[in-house]
């Protein structure tokens, strides 16, 4: 892969739909191994878009991931046609959770997804309207083999 190769990944995610939640951060985890991807960068991903992803299902009707993978960085666009968050920094805090009891029972909705999409990526954007929808930017450096 020469430094200006980019692939480009896409992946739909669909409401409420529990049993399928993950496939795309599994996906995008066994390919970026195949590619021989650092292990760290590797898990870094795995955490942080599993974590996006499991918000569009809870939260968000859905959405699209999109992922551009280069040999310095991958980027995670996770965009939705959501509610929107009314209080972005409210929404990071660790613990706090907007999920129904239902999705709680069901063992999500623990209020960590915003903060460890932020600590498993190297940089996070967040634009959300409310009413129109949310999409988070998320990138992960790989670091060259030692």
């Amino acid at each position: 892969m020469s430094e200006s190769d980019v692939i480009t990944l896409t992946y739909a995610i669909s409401p409420d739909d529990f049993t399928r939640a993950g496939e795309a951060s599994s996906d995008v985890k066994g390919k970026l191994k195949q590619m021989g991807v650092c292990p760290e960068a590797v898990r870094k991903v795995a955490i942080a878009m599993y974590e996006g992803e499991i918000n569009m299902v809870i939260h968000a009707r859905g959405g699209e991931i999109t992922v551009n993978i280069t040999p310095k960085q991958i980027e995670m666009i996770l965009a939705d046609a959501g509610p929107g968050i009314p209080d972005v920094e409210l929404a990071m805090k660790a613990g706090f959770s907007t999920a129904p009891d239902e999705i709680r029972s069901l063992g999500f909705g623990a209020g960590m997804g915003l903060p460890n999409m932020q600590k498993y990526s190297d940089e996070m954007k967040i634009d959300t309207v409310i009413g129109k929808g949310t999409t988070i930017f998320m990138k992960v450096n790989i670091l060259p083999a030692s």
